[in-house]
């Protein structure tokens, strides 16, 4: 999957790039707002897509780094967003 812009930023959320100069990461897109709330969008490749849409599952890899998970929520966005060109 690959990270994308945000289609919307959520209430009270502004638009930031984390690792934007780390070249070991991926830069991904972020929208975060004064609470730490943080919502970023992924974009599945067209190989995932048919995997997902023949009995596929998403995995989610939290790197805590040995320090307590945090609470996460997986949604999907509905059509609206659409997908982007390639």
């Amino acid at each position: 999957m690959t990270p994308v812009e945000p289609t919307t930023l959520h209430e009270g959320g502004t638009l930031i790039i984390f690792a934007k100069d780390q070249p070991e990461y991926l830069p991904l897109p972020a929208s975060v707002d004064a609470n730490g709330l943080v919502m970023t969008e992924w974009e599945p490749t067209a190989v995932e897509l048919e995997s997902l849409l023949t009995g596929g599952r998403v995995r989610i890899w939290l790197y805590t780094f040995n320090h307590p998970l945090q609470p996460i929520r997986v949604e999907v966005a509905p059509p609206e967003c659409g997908m982007r060109e390639s």
